[in-house]
């Protein structure tokens, strides 16, 4: 997909469309997710911090990730990808392979071309967004390929010329060449990939190990037997912030870990999944990070047993001198629960060595409600308006641009941040859908659960 959460911002915010959009953390520590093409032009890039950006691109719309509505979307391309295969390999949200070869949809350069023409039109069609195909008889050359049809674009690399193409790009260009080990060919003299060819096996073997050697020598022939392997089974489901000023209050840190616990419950639920081994994250102030996990009894997803043992794991981590991120997570995932939650409890063997007792803290006072946050970028409704979204926030003000996917740029009006009448909203589809089509799909679920809990919508 193309500049994949910048798109779906421009696409679903018709003031935004031809305009510079950067996605991504807005605090000071925050990094660009993704920039939009309009974007790039003034240098912004993925991976960059913010500030930086901010610098670069400073009349650019920066906008918080909406996640729910990417994995939505991406989860409807990759439906499209396995209409044409069994064989789907997601590398993220917005790229994967797919064995053309395996579904019978391709068999040599036509049917290939016409393969992906129509997924791309399929891919405009249900998400109003575009995506770029690479075609090619291996993964690495399908990659290199579909990098070059970028942005909305087809490149079919013919058998017998993928040596010819490969000759002058970069080292970097190559798979499993990062920026350490680009460094050390180009103090060898290695800059592109005719030049790793040229240097012969042995010296790859002597320069980079036998491993690495022997795998970019063959690289740098064209050669590249990876198959295309089916998505694999989920091995765990968590969630992590990352904090703009450090957290020095442990009782805050108590607090944050108990919302991070409820967050990372509401999407194993949403996955229709419950989990054995509960595991806390911790980045300190001088940036170690320490993790420590509990395994329970049996599989759970009650959000009061996650709680509680992520507690108990925050018992055991020293966070004197502030914490920059918490992160809290499940593994040992199953279909399941545990019918005895409070034995599960009761009975949880930690990892970690047994710490002494120390006398427990005071209960906290409990919380005064608080202040709804307005994110930029993210959808609101208000009872006189409609539907919209927030430009920005700060100083009790909420600014708020009125536009709708189909609509044409909206205009903007400012509200209080505790205005009644405007509350968070969830995003609208793209591309409008075929009255009943909502029923199906609800419909559909409910089969395909077999009776489980029913999918969030």
């Amino acid at each position: 997909m193309d500049a994949f959460f910048a798109s779906v911002e421009q696409a679903s915010k018709p003031s935004l469309r031809g305009k510079a959009v950067v996605v991504g953390g807005l605090g000071p520590r925050g990094v660009v997710a993704t920039a939009s093409y309009e974007a790039r032009v003034f240098g912004v890039h993925s991976a960059m911090p913010m500030a930086q950006a901010r610098r670069l691109a400073p009349n650019a719309a920066y906008l918080v990730p909406r996640f729910a509505l990417y994995r939505s979307i991406s989860d409807q391309v990759m439906r499209l990808l396995r209409a044409l295969s069994p064989l789907v390999e997601p590398l993220s949200l917005d790229e994967a392979f797919v064995d053309l070869e395996a579904g019978g949809t391709a068999w040599d350069e036509r049917s290939a071309r016409l393969a992906g023409a129509k997924l791309r039109a399929d891919i405009r069609a249900g998400t109003a967004l575009t995506g770029s195909v690479g075609l090619a008889a291996s993964k690495m050359l399908a990659k290199i390929a579909s990098e070059q049809a970028k942005p909305d674009g087809l490149v079919l690399i013919e058998p017998g010329t993928e040596r010819a193409l490969l000759a002058p790009l970069s080292v970097r260009t190559l798979p499993g060449v990062g920026p350490a080990t680009g460094d050390h060919l180009r103090r060898a003299g290695i800059h592109t990939v005719e030049e790793i060819a040229e240097a012969g096996e042995d010296e790859l073997v002597r320069l980079l190990g036998k491993a690495h050697g022997h795998a970019l020598f063959a690289m740098a022939l064209a050669r590249d037997e990876r198959p295309v392997v089916a998505e694999r089974e989920t091995k765990s489901v968590s969630v992590e912030d990352t904090y703009d000023v450090d957290i020095h209050d442990r009782v805050r840190v108590g607090t944050e870990v108990r919302r991070l616990a409820d967050r990372c419950v509401r999407r194993l639920r949403a996955a229709g999944l419950s989990g054995r081994t509960i595991v806390l994250k911790v980045r300190r102030y001088d940036f170690s990070t320490l993790t420590r996990s509990e395994t329970l009894r049996g599989p759970t997803d009650d959000p009061a047993v996650v709680r509680e043992a992520a507690a108990r794991l925050l018992d055991s981590v020293d966070t004197t001198g502030g914490v920059r991120l918490l992160g809290v997570g499940v593994s040992g995932l199953a279909d399941y629960t545990q019918e005895d939650l409070f034995a599960q409890a009761a009975g949880a063997v930690a990892d970690e060595s047994p710490q002494e007792e120390t006398d427990a803290a005071p209960a906290p006072e409990p919380e005064a409600p608080a202040e709804r946050r307005w994110p930029a970028g993210h959808d609101v409704r208000h009872a006189g308006h409609g539907h919209g979204w927030v430009q920005g926030s700060g100083l009790g003000r909420v600014t708020v641009r009125f536009e709708t996917p189909g609509s044409q740029p909206g205009r903007v009006k400012t509200f209080r941040v505790d205005d009644p009448a405007l509350e968070p909203a969830d995003p609208l589809p793209l591309v409008p859908r075929p009255p009943g089509e909502d029923e199906e799909d609800e419909e559909e679920s409910a089969t395909a659960g077999g009776g489980k809990r029913p999918r969030n919508r």
